[in-house]
């Protein structure tokens, strides 16, 4: 099962009653966009004993297509690399 930005504001509404569901859609708006400046420039996210998340450089490389046996040349990109706390991974792998 994935989760939606839609999914989460509607359970914040529901723990929440007292706030408006325009804020609590600019409240989430405004973290994901964070999250994601954040990793533009390179920085590293760390929520507290859940997870963490930084951006990783990958190097350019000489790659081939295993149909044609193709020489491709890959450029440098940034991946993400995300960490989950052990707590959380224990609580996961217990259910």
């Amino acid at each position: 099962m994935s989760i939606s930005k839609s999914n989460i504001i509607k359970q914040l509404a529901n723990n929440y009653p007292n706030f408006l569901n325009k804020d609590l859609t600019k409240l989430v708006n405004i973290i994901l966009l964070e999250i994601k400046s954040a990793l533009k420039r390179g920085e590293r996210i760390e929520l507290r004993d859940i997870l963490t998340i930084e951006p990783k450089l990958q190097k350019a490389r000489i790659s081939r297509n295993p149909k044609t046996e193709e020489k491709i040349n890959v450029p440098e990109k940034k991946k993400i690399l995300i960490k989950i706390s052990k707590e959380w991974s224990n609580k996961i792998n217990e259910e």
